[in-house]
């Protein structure tokens, strides 16, 4: 599961990876659920130990109480799609991302496979990273990956527009599996999983973030047609 890329401590990076054969990671809400609290727990110096986060039965919104250790990176952005996921981060100690990713897919491939009865890979056997190293690449990941769920409910938007805007954002508004929420200032547990302060002051406040993705959400088509992955 690892990616030969030279990973720097303060430098920031997009890391994603899909299911084996495209097959779909997330099946129901739990899954999503799971993930998430994933993102939080293996972030982390320490080994991942699963029981202190549901001894008690502890509710969700009790999880994300749990963690103080050292962070191995910081989130700045996620969003996780029924297939695949991304993720924004900022490598804070040496071998950080490595770590925190191995972790973060041994664990939630042992969760899904224990569930669903199966063995075998889960993700495809190499996360794929890419170094954000311009400012401009870098604010536009924020759009990139925040509006993966586009996609979901209109798969040519890029090629050919968006259809319905207000339905879009509406759509948006109600996908609870990013860190969309987190930028429109909505307040939630799993807040916890990103540290936008350490990215930069793209978004001082929720207006700009909104400003920021009415402007990519009302592009032409002909200008998201040449907009890379």
């Amino acid at each position: 599961m690892q990616r030969k890329i030279d990973f720097s401590v303060g430098e920031y990076y997009h890391i994603y990876s899909r299911g084996t054969d495209k097959r779909s990671i997330f099946l129901e809400q739990n899954d999503y659920q799971r993930f998430k609290i994933l993102l939080y727990a293996c972030n982390s110096i320490k080994p991942v130990d699963m029981s202190k986060y549901f001894r008690g039965g502890r509710k969700f919104s009790e999880i994300f109480k749990k963690k103080g250790d050292t962070n191995l990176v910081d989130i700045g952005v996620y969003c996780l799609m029924p297939n695949h996921f991304h993720i924004l981060v900022k490598e804070k100690i040496e071998g950080g991302i490595t770590k925190f990713v191995v972790k973060l897919l041994t664990a939630y491939s042992m969760y899904f496979n224990k569930k669903n009865d199966r063995t075998g890979t889960l993700f495809e056997s190499k996360f794929k990273a890419k170094h954000v190293n311009t400012d401009e690449y870098l604010k536009y990941l924020f759009a990139y990956i925040h509006l993966n769920p586009v996609k979901i409910i209109d798969s040519s938007w890029k090629e050919n527009g968006i259809k319905d805007r207000e339905n879009t954002k509406n759509y948006l508004n109600k996908y609870s599996f990013s860190s969309y929420l987190d930028y429109q200032g909505i307040n939630r547990p799993e807040s916890k999983i990103i540290n936008s302060e350490v990215f930069p002051e793209y978004f001082i406040k929720e207006k700009d973030f909104n400003i920021f993705i009415n402007e990519w959400l009302y592009l032409s088509k002909e200008v998201m047609a040449k907009v890379g992955p």
